[in-house]
């Protein structure tokens, strides 16, 4: 293994759909801040527009970087290859008309040291996941409402 390859941390995606083509850019100086101090690492940042016919395209970032979303131009060419037309599709699928979404893919740098010393030591994962948003916080209700009773 490759001194980048161990210390590479975990690689995740998240798919967010913005209905009605609404993108405000809101969540985009976040984004660059994980980035900037070093949490995250974007190997790939797609975007994906379904018209109202269902017609599904990619969107490459400078045709979003004129629409007011000029924080965008940071990640012009960023692509791991990870991303492809199978994926685009995948996503305009769910989609619902007139809607257009964003695929971020990203390593999670600051596991990386963890995650070498883990296979350093021999281990290995053998399974991860992400538990919806809506199940933790019903857990910590629940939690919350045993704790008072």
């Amino acid at each position: 293994m490759s001194s980048e390859t161990d210390e590479t941390g975990p690689v995740d995606y998240l798919v967010v759909e913005f209905p009605g083509n609404r993108m405000t850019g809101e969540g985009l100086p976040l984004l660059v801040d994980l980035v900037d101090r070093g949490i995250i690492r974007i190997l790939d940042l797609v975007f994906v527009r379904k018209d109202r016919d269902g017609t599904v395209a990619g969107v490459e970032l400078a045709e979003l970087t004129g629409d007011g979303h000029d924080g965008l131009a940071v990640f012009e060419g960023v692509s791991s290859g990870l991303v492809g037309r199978d994926d685009i599709d995948e996503v305009g699928a769910v989609l619902e008309p007139g809607s257009s979404a964003g695929i971020v893919v990203y390593e999670n740098t600051w596991a990386g040291p963890f995650a070498a010393a883990l296979r350093r030591s021999g281990g290995r994962i053998v399974a991860g996941g992400r538990i919806p948003l809506q199940e933790v916080l019903a857990s910590l209700d629940a939690a919350e409402a045993a704790a008072r009773s």
